[in-house]
């Protein structure tokens, strides 16, 4: 997706993005919260408390709440390309980060000290396959030793992910990718450690059923994954 079209679908991305879901029986904040208590999870099981984190393609700023919240001590910085969509962000979350315009072209902006931890939530299914590897590597360039990478995409495998990502407007031209694929491009980038979580089996209506899901997390049927990764 071009930047053009991330700032057509700014306003209207909330209102677009309930209706795409309503299927799952969840709302947007439902799966931008999951997504970070998730990896808060992992990571304090690690004993690991970031204290520089970068929501990469933060787009209308959906994780940055869930963000200050699982690490409220953090510097928070979000980025995305599209300076409409960082404008509707700064409106709706003021003080949960520090909303950056980037360019894609260049790196990202990082404190000396590299960062902890870089998030990013269903964001390089819109970006071109062919760059990838090079994203991956200015951001391994701007993770601080040690620090952690999780990506969270759709998994292509499942047929209900498929079905809201072909029914999205603003997924038009995405293309979803399979997790050892995105994998395979963290590490050749030079990321370590490169684990594959699946997430997301169970919706709205079973959500009773939903503490089983960690011990699900090979199985790879579940709507989203994750990559965690070591720098």
């Amino acid at each position: 997706m071009k930047v053009a079209e991330f700032d057509k679908f700014a306003e209207e991305y909330l209102a677009t993005h309930k209706s795409n879901l309503a299927v799952t029986g969840e709302s947007p904040d439902y799966f931008a919260r999951y997504k970070i208590v998730e990896i808060a999870r992992r990571l304090g099981a690690l004993g690991v408390t970031p204290k520089r984190v970068l929501d990469f393609g933060c787009g209308i700023g959906n994780s940055a709440p869930h963000l200050r919240e699982a690490f409220p001590e953090a510097q928070i910085t979000a980025v995305d390309v599209s300076e409409k969509s960082l404008s509707v962000a700064r409106a709706r979350f003021p003080g949960a980060a520090e909303f950056v315009a980037y360019d894609p072209k260049g790196p990202p902006p990082a404190p000396a000290e590299g960062y902890d931890l870089i998030f990013s939530a269903c964001v390089f299914h819109h970006i071109e396959a062919d760059e990838h590897e090079a994203i991956f590597r200015r951001l391994h360039e701007r993770t601080a030793p040690g620090g952690r990478m999780a990506i969270f995409e759709h998994n292509p495998v499942n047929p209900v992910s498929r079905y809201i990502v072909a029914t999205c407007p603003f997924d038009a031209n995405a293309v979803l990718i399979p997790a050892g694929e995105l994998a395979r491009r963290q590490r050749k980038a030079g990321f370590a450690h490169v684990e594959v979580t699946y997430t997301g089996f169970f919706p709205g209506p079973l959500k009773a059923l939903r503490p089983l899901e960690p011990m699900m997390a090979r199985l790879p049927l579940g709507a989203q994954y994750y990559t965690l990764a070591q720098a």
